[in-house]
């Protein structure tokens, strides 16, 4: 599981494979086939690793500044997100050495509060568009959903594909979603979000993770968080996989996002050893892996103080998001 995949043909040419429908196909369905049990057997050798304590509060460090901290509910007020940079800035007040997280991500309407909150930090602001969470919409609206998140000052963007083109395998119609988004996000780095439980498939999950870096996004990103599953160490691995081979394609970096559904410091631990494994430590680094999150920032905070201090905390002793 550790070797690179044989892709079709050793000099494949990503401008040749998107020229048309037809060599679009070809590509996808001549990737090699996800050998489920493979994958899952090795998921489940990886979740044995143990992590030494001088390593694992690298890692937690490493968690930490991984997470993009988000809040994409109905009922997000500006105040809520304030108080959300706050805790990205600083995530343990009282340790002036936590690192702080690699981004915030909020609904397009909030972007300029956290923009203005976040300010000189470094910390990026990432936004959904693309007709979030359910990718149905014209592409004129989802386009000017872009445009507004980018304009109030998003340099992070998290689209969705269309799903139901998708495993109708109109696959040139998301491809083209894709390029399209991308330009629009001009400067702003796109993470295009499969929803992977939507997929049915590890198939369909590789297929749907080389269309969107043949389309031009930065990172390939597992869920919306709005749909079960959410994001898997399955899926991820797949998802790793396409990112690594795209690599020693085109001798270009794309990263992946887990997001959905990991809530505790020891399952973003064993995502941590997933990418090492699976991309290598080049991928150890935000640039490269992300954790979408809200809940996880708190559980990882009082490990790193348990590792810090020997004390645990309780869990009125970080903030409810």
């Amino acid at each position: 599981m550790s070797s690179s995949l044989v892709l079709p043909g050793d000099d494949t040419d990503l401008r040749e494979v998107t020229a048309s429908e037809s060599a679009l196909r070809r590509f996808l369905h001549g990737l090699p086939g996800v050998d489920q049990v493979g994958v899952e057997k090795r998921v489940a050798q990886l979740g044995t690793r143990s992590i030494k304590k001088d390593t694992k509060t690298f890692a937690l460090d490493l968690a930490i500044r991984a997470v993009d901290l988000t809040t994409l509910e109905g009922a997000d007020t500006p105040g809520k997100v304030r108080s959300l940079c706050a805790k990205a800035r600083q995530p343990d007040p009282a340790d002036p050495d936590c690192p702080p997280v690699a981004a915030v991500c909020v609904y397009p309407d909030l972007v300029g509060t956290a923009v203005e909150a976040l300010r000189g930090t470094g910390i990026h602001v990432a936004s959904v568009a693309t007709a979030f969470p359910s990718g149905r919409s014209s592409l004129d609206i989802k386009l000017r959903d872009v445009a507004d998140a980018v304009e109030a000052g998003a340099d992070e963007i998290d689209m969705v594909i269309d799903r139901g083109a998708f495993l109708a395998g109109n696959y040139g119609l998301v491809l083209e979603e894709i390029v399209a988004v991308k330009e629009a996000c001009g400067e702003a780095h796109l993470k295009v979000i499969l929803e992977t439980g939507e997929l049915a498939t590890y198939d369909n999950v590789r297929r749907a993770s080389w269309l969107a870096l043949a389309g031009g996004g930065d990172f390939i990103k597992t869920s919306t968080g709005k749909v079960s599953p959410a994001s898997t160490l399955p899926v991820t691995l797949v998802m790793l996989q396409a990112v690594r081979d795209f690599q020693s394609i085109s001798g270009e970096y794309r990263g992946v996002k887990s997001a959905g559904g990991i809530r505790t410091a020891k399952d973003a631990l064993k995502y941590l050893v997933l990418v090492n494994e699976t991309a290598g430590p080049e991928w150890l680094h935000p640039d490269r892996f992300r954790f979408g999150a809200s809940s996880l920032l708190n559980d990882l905070l009082m490990q790193r103080n348990k590792q810090r201090t020997g004390n645990y905390w309780t869990a009125d002793r970080v903030t409810i998001d």
